[in-house]
């Protein structure tokens, strides 16, 4: 349930991303490995508030996408690894970054009867202005993880860069579920480059849901890509 720690900090990159991916000749490959203090997907941690190792490999070919990643997780029973696998298509519209895909989430030693696995459609948008970059994304899955079936998650989220290498982020999400009731969640954070290559993460997250997985907390990540 993938790479939330940065994912509201790249969104601020989003737009450059692609369009110096749609400029360049040829795929282009990036590698990406990370550890964080928690792992935490939509305000729950997937790892019993344990650190996780992470790890990635994205492929653009002009405006189209694909990648992998990876990272342990902690469910309570035999599972102890989630692989994700996504693609999908960027491209600009009236200044406007937009991004339609999905992503396959596969937890390989889960118990045959968990029902874990699930697919998502995604679609989003952003637009930056100056130092600010505003977007909206929703994902929707026909058959959500374990009891749940048809499930929407919808997200705003807002990054700023007030001076060169920091980035400060926000989003705040609603997950409706089926079967389960249906949560807000939000998170603000600060990332910083230590290189061109290497960032580190500390972010707030909070949920309205009370329990010892989806109480606030607070995250340090550190992620290098290359």
């Amino acid at each position: 349930m993938m790479r939330t720690t940065f994912a509201c900090a790249a969104a601020a990159g989003a737009l450059l991303a692609a369009s110096s991916a749609s400029a360049q000749d040829g795929p282009q490959v990036a590698w990406n490995v990370g550890v964080v203090s928690d792992y935490v997907f939509r305000g729950f941690s997937q790892t019993d508030e344990d650190p996780a190792l992470q790890a990635g490999v994205d492929l653009t070919a002009g405006s189209f996408y694909a990648g992998a990643w990876a990272s342990n997780v902690d469910f309570g029973d035999e599972t102890d690894a989630e692989v994700d696998f996504y693609g999908g298509y960027r491209t600009e519209a009236a200044g406007f970054a937009l991004d339609v895909g999905a992503v396959v989430y596969i937890y390989p030693s889960a118990p045959a009867v968990s029902d874990y696995d699930y697919v998502e459609l995604k679609a989003a948008a952003s637009r930056a202005i100056g130092p600010v970059t505003a977007g909206a994304v929703v994902f929707w899955s026909p058959n959500f993880f374990g009891v749940d079936d048809e499930a929407t998650y919808v997200e705003g989220n807002i990054a700023y860069t007030p001076a060169d290498r920091w980035t400060l982020t926000a989003a705040v999400g609603h997950q409706a579920l089926d079967v389960n009731d249906d949560y807000t969640t939000w998170n603000v954070g600060v990332a910083y480059a230590l290189t061109d290559y290497l960032a580190v993460d500390a972010r707030f997250h909070d949920t309205d849901v009370d329990g010892p997985l989806s109480d606030d907390r607070v995250t340090v990540g550190l992620k290098a890509t290359f």
